[in-house]
């Protein structure tokens, strides 16, 4: 869980910064440059794959470890329960992760698929001397339709506090924690997970406000 955990949460920093290219004023060709790079560039591939792959570990492990929990705890979660603050949070973690995976199974059925089909339209790019998948249009139309905004905004919160517990969690389970740096790695923790969240969402909320 804490390998794919933190492998994901380095990913996430490439995806915002190619995100963050849907905001330029340029009909979708610096996203379109990138998408086509990201998606045919074989290292780039090879690790998308691992990306696959990781999710679904980090998926089915964090299932595992919430049945076991909850069979752990057996007919104590029937009487008076004095929930400590950890296992309410173990508990969290495995609702927000479902409500991420949903969230990804339809993010990349919505956008990844289209490309992989290849039914996207052409679009010229200045860097490459052939027509690149237009992936810039499926987001744009998603993105000025205000119920896809405000979902994927919520699920942008709901990915802010998963990584707000994830952080630390990972780095506690792998036995790094120490009552000196662990304060350091919490705080770390919230800066990196409030900055993913955020950058995130704002980029539906400025490109539905400005395009």
């Amino acid at each position: 869980m804490s390998l794919t955990g933190i492998f994901l949460m380095l990913f996430l920093v490439i995806h915002l910064l190619g995100n963050f290219q849907l905001l330029k004023d340029d009909g979708g060709e610096a996203f379109n440059t990138y998408a086509f790079f990201m998606t045919h560039n074989p290292l780039i591939k090879i690790i998308s794959y691992t990306l696959y792959a990781f999710i679904l570990i980090h998926t089915v492990q964090g299932l595992r470890l919430w049945q076991s929990n909850r069979a752990s705890r057996g007919s104590e979660r029937y009487a008076v329960q004095h929930t400590r603050s950890s296992e309410r949070s173990a508990r969290n973690m495995a609702w927000f992760g479902i409500v991420i995976f949903i969230f990804l199974v339809l993010h990349l059925w919505q956008f990844w698929l289209q490309m992989k089909m290849g039914v996207l339209p052409p679009a010229e790019v200045e860097a490459y001397d052939h027509p690149v998948q237009n992936l810039y249009l499926p987001v744009a139309e998603a993105f000025k339709n205000v119920f896809y905004v405000v979902f994927y905004v919520v699920c942008m919160v709901v990915v802010g506090f998963h990584l707000w517990h994830g952080f630390w969690s990972a780095f506690q389970t792998l036995g790094l924690a120490h009552k000196k740096y662990t304060p350091i790695i919490k705080a770390v923790g919230m800066a990196y997970s409030v900055g993913m969240a955020v950058g995130f969402a704002i980029i539906p909320i400025l490109f539905y406000l400005t395009k």
